[in-house]
């Protein structure tokens, strides 16, 4: 969706003030991971309308910019807006970028002129009448008319090289003119300032959003370099508690959140709908603000995080639910989604692509690993690092993408404790859910559509391995709940299962008002014990067991449990009065405690 399309429906739906950030890429792939993980946090538990990803002056990190866009795009379940500069690279780089961010479903580009190259004094132009914004603006419009949603830098205090303010506004305008949609603005810290700016745009006939930017005070030297190399005015209040507070790290932090929210509420009460945020790539003075002005826009669209380039999927399979990247990568060369109900899984349509488990891990990130599944050589010490993670000792098991545990799962969290005290080793689960509102903090979710309203339920589930002798003691006790359904099956392919062969069972569904039946979860027996079968037991072995060497008895204990366990799930139909743990615990009384 273009960011554009995306405020007009906050304002159809009255969901104002919204909020934005932006980072920039790293220069290391530890930081590049570390980055990501930050992103994934902020984005789920803030909910900002977009992300905004910079580019290097001169092209300086075309590739890293372009892939850690795509990643946004694909796993944070925001939408991604790339910076674009025209200084001092040709057209076919422009191109180039152009093309393969449309490949990659980017489809909002911020357009800039850019600073020179580091080490260069001034910018140079590489393409005759191709040397502002406006020219970038107005060439990604004549190529790819309405595709891209645009957006411009705007200067509060005037571009550093301009004669004066109105001079600025008027080049402003030609970059909307030439087909901008809306306007974020440097930094600045006298809010005043910016809002004669925006009167003085609305004069001008500039009538498009223009988006604050924000950049709390971090550190005392960053705060004072940042503010001379762009010219920015500070009030006289804020030099002088900084020069008192200078050489107290926290504290110039603390003042720095202080001053960002006194700015934002100001901002706000004069009828600003939109903050975007410069994080320079730190995570806690924004959450902090954001937190404080209590604007954080939080609750799903469907109980599974969806990318920004797939507005139209709706359903996906329960195995998944824990390995979501796993899931989009499997079905990344999909020309079409399930949007209503799940088709056949044999069918070709569902193609699904797998290049296998296996993980490099460096030596850094075996030896952390280590740290955290220590060196098991006995099944009861696998059944403690399961239960370290649901105790949250650990905050990382190989199943979970995701660190920690999610908000419904500690709903059912002493159960699964018991299941893995008696060797059944759980990796997926979901507790019943009866007319739920949409709005539940644990288990709610629905579609943003701007109606109130709307109810959830879901069937319980559990997922979980464990060795033939238990399963024939659980398969038992199973068989006397006619609600009951489940599937058993081993590495080999070897099945067990009371589910009729081609029905598909939906898991979550929702109903809100004026829409079909929603039901983003389901599933498929096909679908488990072949495409989900192959990369549950591999996990085992190829990334768990990679943190070992592969002599060791720790690699050997994780290779048999792959080669002789089998993976069961187990589902209760009856969403009133079912209960799993009842009848579970029935099947433990006769098995062996670890």
């Amino acid at each position: 969706m273009k960011i554009i399309e995306a405020i007009e429906k906050c304002k159809d739906d009255g969901t104002f003030p919204f909020f934005s950030i932006e980072f920039f890429p790293p220069k290391t792939e530890e930081a590049l991971f570390n980055l990501q993980q930050r992103i994934e946090r902020m984005s789920q538990n803030l909910g900002p309308l977009f992300i905004d990803l910079t580019w290097g002056a001169g092209g300086s990190t075309f590739k890293e910019s372009l892939e850690l866009s795509s990643w946004i795009e694909q796993y944070s379940g925001c939408e991604v807006m790339m910076h674009l500069t025209l200084t001092n690279i040709s057209l076919d780089v422009i191109d180039q970028a152009l093309n393969k961010a449309k490949e990659a479903g980017i489809c909002n580009i911020l357009a800039l002129r850019g600073d020179p190259p580091r080490g260069q004094e001034r910018w140079t132009h590489s393409v005759e009448n191709f040397q502002y914004a406006r020219d970038l603006v107005r060439y990604i419009r004549e190529k790819h008319g309405n595709y891209f949603g645009i957006c411009v830098a705007g200067y509060p205090e005037g571009h550093t090289e301009c004669s004066d303010i109105d001079a600025d506004i008027s080049h402003l305008k030609s970059k909307v003119d030439a087909g901008a949609d809306f306007v974020i603005t440097q930094l600045f810290y006298d809010v005043d300032v910016f809002l004669k700016f925006v009167n003085k745009c609305r004069e001008s006939g500039i009538n498009c959003p223009i988006l604050p930017g924000i950049m709390p005070i971090q550190s005392y030297q960053g705060f004072h370099r940042m503010v001379s190399m762009c010219k920015v005015s500070v009030p006289q209040y804020i030099l002088d508690k900084l020069e008192e507070i200078k050489s107290d790290d926290d504290q110039v932090k603390a003042f720095g959140v202080e001053v960002a929210v006194q700015m934002c509420k100001k901002l706000l009460a004069n009828g600003i709908q939109g903050l975007h945020f410069y994080t320079l790539n730190l995570e806690r003075s924004v959450t902090k603000i954001i937190q404080e002005l209590k604007v954080v826009k939080l609750g799903r669209e469907a109980p599974w995080l969806r990318p920004a380039n797939r507005h139209q999927e709706w359903v996906r399979p329960i195995n998944w639910s824990k390995r979501p990247k796993s899931y989009i990568e499997r079905t990344t060369n999909w020309d079409d989604y399930p949007n209503g109900r799940w088709s056949d899984s044999r069918s070709p349509a569902y193609g699904f692509s797998f290049s296998g488990t296996n993980v490099n891990y460096t030596n850094k990130q075996k030896e952390a690993l280590r740290a955290i599944w220590g060196n098991p050589l006995t099944i009861k010490d696998i059944s403690t690092v399961f239960l370290n993670f649901l105790n949250g000792q650990i905050s990382r098991l190989p199943w979970f993408e995701e660190q920690g545990l999610q908000t419904e799962t500690l709903m059912i969290k002493d159960f699964l404790i018991n299941l893995n005290q008696y060797g059944l080793f759980t990796i997926n689960s979901q507790p019943k859910v009866n007319c739920a509102s949409a709005s539940d903090v644990k288990v709610g979710w629905g579609p943003r559509n701007g109606r109130k309203g709307g109810y959830v339920y879901q069937r319980e589930y559990i997922e979980f391995f464990c060795p033939r002798d238990s399963l024939n003691v659980i398969k038992e006790i199973l068989d006397n709940y006619p609600t009951i359904s489940y599937i058993a099956v081993n590495i080999l392919g070897e099945e067990i299962s009371n589910i009729t062969e081609g029905d598909v069972i939906a898991m979550t569904w929702g109903i809100f008002p004026n829409r079909e039946v929603l039901q983003p979860t389901i599933l498929d027996p096909y679908i488990f014990k072949t495409w989900w079968k192959d990369e549950a037991f591999g996990v085992w072995a190829n990334e768990w067991g990679e943190v070992y060497a592969r002599d060791s008895e720790s690699f050997a204990l994780l290779q048999n449990i792959r080669n002789n366990y089998y993976l069961v799930n187990v589902l209760e139909n009856d969403f009133v009065e079912g209960n799993l743990e009842k009848v579970f615990t029935e099947a433990l009384g006769s098995l062996t405690k670890l």
